[in-house]
Formats: C-alpha cells, structure tokens, sequence
C-alpha cells in the first residue's frame, strides 16, 4: 500500500485579514476587508466605506494572531505541523498600495514570523494576496480593472522576494484566483469597489470588466513568477484555485454536458492559463458569447507562457449537483451552491460534505496538469461548544477530516503527487463570507465571538490532539 511521502508536508491554513488583527498598527493602512462588516448565513456582509460605531468590522480584530503569533505557531508546533500556510497583508507593507516605500514596521512583522516558524522547522507556504487588497489601490484605481494595478502588484511582490528570499521557499500569487468568475467575489479578491452598493452580496457588475480584472492578475501572477525566479531560482509557485467539483443531478446527456462545459470554464481555465501559459479554447469562446473583449497583447501572452507556475494547489470543501432541470431543494457552498444531492449529508451551513469528491479531484487535476500538488484548504464550519471544564469536544470535525484524508490516501495509492495537506482555520477565524466567528474551523478555539468580544484565549480542541497523532503517524493513524 502506498503510503503519503516521506516530506509530505501536513500542517494548516490562515489569512491575513481574517486572523491578524490590528488593523491600523504598526502602520498598516486599510484594506478591502476592514471595510466590510459581519454578516451571517441569512444576513449579507454590508460594505461600509465610512467607519460606523453600530457596525462590527471583523477583521479590525480578528482574532488577534498579530499579538498572539508566538503563542499560536508554538500551538501549531505541538500539533507537529510541517508546513504553515499563510497570508502577507499587502495593506501592512504598502499602506496605499502605491507608497514610495515599504512600511518597515510591517516587514518587520513578518521577518518575525518567519523567525517563529524556522524555530520550530516549520515551512511557511505563503499567500502573496489572499482576497484582499489595499482599500486605497481600490477606490484610487478601481482595482483590478485598471492596468497599473499589475505593476503596483509587482513591485509589492518583488518587495516581499527580496526581503524574505532566505525565509519563505514556496509562494502562491493570488488566492482562489478563480472566485473572479462571480460577480458578489471580485469585492474580496479587490477587482472593484462600488461605492452605491450596501451589501456584499449586490455589487453591480459588469462582466467585461470583471473578466479582465482577472485577466489583469493572471498577467500580474505571471510577472511576479518570473521576477521571483530571478530573485531565488529555488523558489517554487503555485496556483491556488477553488475546485468546486461538479456533478449532473440527472443522467441526462444534457445535465452530463452542462456539467462538463461548467467544469471546464469555472474549474479549468485559470489553472490552464496558469499551468500551460495560455487561455484555452473552451474559455476564449465562452467569454466572446458573453461579450467579454479580452484586453491581452501579444507581450502579455508572452509573459502567461514564461510565467507559469510549478505546482498545483487548490481548496476543496464540497461538491456541488447541476441540472438543465428545475429542483426545488439547493445547497450552499464556498463562493456557490447548486442543487441538494440526495446522497450526501450537509454541514450546518448547507454546504454537501463530499469526501470521495476530494479523491476525484486530485485524479482529475493530477491527469490534466502532471504536476505536484498540493491542498491548501479543506475544512468544516461549525459550531463549537466551549464546555464548562474549558473543553471542546469536535467529533464532527475529526469524522469530516479523516473521511478526506482517507479518499487522499487513496489518491496517492492512485498514483497522484501529492506533496501536502494544509487544514483551513488551524485556529478559528473569521468567516470571509458571512464574518461569523461562530463558524468555526480550527483545532485550536478562539475566545472571540461574532461582535468581538471575549478574551482571546487559545483552546485545545479533541481534534487538536487528533492531528498530532495523524501528523506523527504520516497519515497511516486515521482512527
């Protein structure tokens, strides 16, 4: 039986804005995200452009990892971690975006976190942009849309190269670069800021703009990936793209095609242009039906092909069913739903729990693209009781993970190169989409609850425990 590598590098996911905290210290201008408030599942996050006292801001505080940092990476240590999965704030090295120079506190900070995971040998996997940016780069340049946007990127990433090129070996451009393709995502990954709109979930949207905003990262990713390679031949790059694994709610030819066009288009073409270094034919079409005149000279394609990335990363939490066909019950999901498939069971928040869909992803993925790969989100959200005696016991969570890890197991007895698994929200957090703290992740509990209040102190989970013995065990102890 084969077994998870030697090196496989186990360990855990954050973002920046959804952990740190300190949202003006040290510093640190406001980005994109300090601006929305709490939400929940009923409730849509509300865009607040001016700071309002009756409104909670979540990610002002987080939950604190920029005070806790020490204390949470040694936690993480305990737990055995390999590798630790994390986010710059680009907001914390350029305030504005467009600064004259870096803000030496906030390179510092991260010096500094790099220092606490190298005391533990633990690899820090770095996000270059993790669905945030700069509130200034949003509202002064319109975001993604606008061109020099790719340059201000750019000399933000060649900046963090340079400082961190002996700290940090693997890098990731753009988080879930793929959440592009729906309208109520491109206020997080910053592609535009609509200053009439309320609420998260009503930006206007205009699909030509949208489509090349994202194209405008993709050049950017490709630019920071060949600037990064001058800097430190030994740095690796990944994609990151959030893998909404589909399947036809009917065995109508017609369900199985919408399917496959779906998969393609939504799943594909990032990673496509990302991996082979050009868009491909499928989404090309698609965005000439839509109307979509691709803003990409013939310099620009150059650069798509010489910077490509060297692994595959991507975050997988559920599956989701599609038909031409009316069905009145739906789910919900990580950026989409789609409708109930009756032989799976659901989180609280409605999203279908798919283990098997994990191995079918990494068999697909490893076939289209042949190169290693790496998840770097997987997680459930869910309430969690703080018992009396100060425990947390997540059955759950521990149920949801092995059930994933397994179907991974399978795929590396497939034949797929896996090189590593990173759990989203090793310590709670925000949600990005509703704000809650009440959905929780992590094996480690934060006392913090949805309007900030609470102590801070960092709890062992039953799942906490759990993966240090998968970790010690390199994934053969599941029980």
């Amino acid at each position: 039986m084969k077994n998870f590598r030697s090196d496989f590098l186990w360990g855990g996911a954050t973002a920046a804005n959804q952990v740190e905290g300190a949202y003006l210290e040290d510093g640190k201008g406001l980005s994109v995200a300090d601006i929305v408030t709490v939400g929940s599942h009923t409730a849509p996050r509300r865009i607040s452009l001016e700071m309002k006292e009756e409104y909670t801001y979540p990610s002002h505080t987080a939950v604190d990892f920029y005070h806790h940092y020490k204390e949470d990476i040694a936690l993480f240590a305990e737990m055995g971690f390999k590798a630790y999965r994390m986010s710059i704030s680009w907001a914390r090295i350029f305030p504005h975006g467009d600064d004259a120079m870096p803000n030496p506190k906030g390179i510092q900070f991260y010096h500094d976190v790099f220092a606490e995971l190298k005391k533990y040998a633990i690899e820090p996997i770095v996000t270059i942009s993790h669905s945030d940016i700069p509130l200034a780069v949003g509202t002064r340049y319109h975001g993604w849309v606008n061109k020099q946007v790719i340059d201000l990127y750019v000399r933000y990433a060649v900046t963090l190269f340079e400082h961190y090129k002996e700290e940090v070996r693997y890098w990731i451009p753009f988080n879930e670069i793929n959440d592009m393709f729906l309208p109520m995502s491109a206020l997080g990954q910053g592609a535009l800021i609509d200053p009439e709109a309320q609420f998260f979930t009503q930006q206007k949207d205009d699909p030509n703009e949208r489509f090349n905003a994202l194209n405008n990262m993709m050049i950017a990713s490709a630019k920071a990936v060949i600037r990064g390679r001058q800097i430190n031949s030994n740095f690796h790059f990944g994609t990151m793209i959030c893998h909404i694994t589909r399947y036809p709610r009917t065995c109508h030819p017609d369900d199985v095609l919408l399917v496959l066009k779906n998969d393609l288009f939504y799943n594909n073409t990032c990673a496509d242009v990302m991996l082979k270094g050009e868009y491909p034919f499928y989404a090309l079409n698609e965005l000439e039906k839509r109307g979509v005149a691709l803003q990409l000279n013939d310099t620009e394609k150059a650069l798509l092909k010489e910077g490509v990335c060297d692994y595959y990363t991507f975050s997988y939490y559920q599956s989701i069913s599609e038909s031409t066909q009316p069905f009145s019950e739906e789910t919900s999901g990580n950026i989409m739903g789609g409708i109930k498939n009756p032989y799976l069971t659901e989180t609280e928040w409605n999203w279908p729990i798919d283990p098997v869909g994990l191995r079918t992803t990494l068999l697909k993925v490893y076939d289209r693209y042949r190169v290693p790969i790496m998840i770097t989100e997987n997680g459930i959200g869910c309430v969690d009781q703080l018992e009396a005696d100060g425990t947390v016991h997540d059955d759950y969570r521990i149920a949801y993970l092995r059930d994933h890890l397994n179907e991974m197991r399978k795929a590396v007895e497939d034949g797929v190169d896996l090189i590593g698994y990173m759990a989203w929200g090793c310590l709670d957090l925000i949600s990005v989409s509703t704000g809650e703290m009440k959905k929780r992740y992590g094996f480690i509990y934060v006392d913090r609850d949805d309007e900030g209040n609470g102590s801070y102190r960092r709890i062992k989970k039953d799942s906490f425990a759990w993966y240090r013995k998968v970790i010690a065990s390199n994934g053969t102890d599941l029980t």
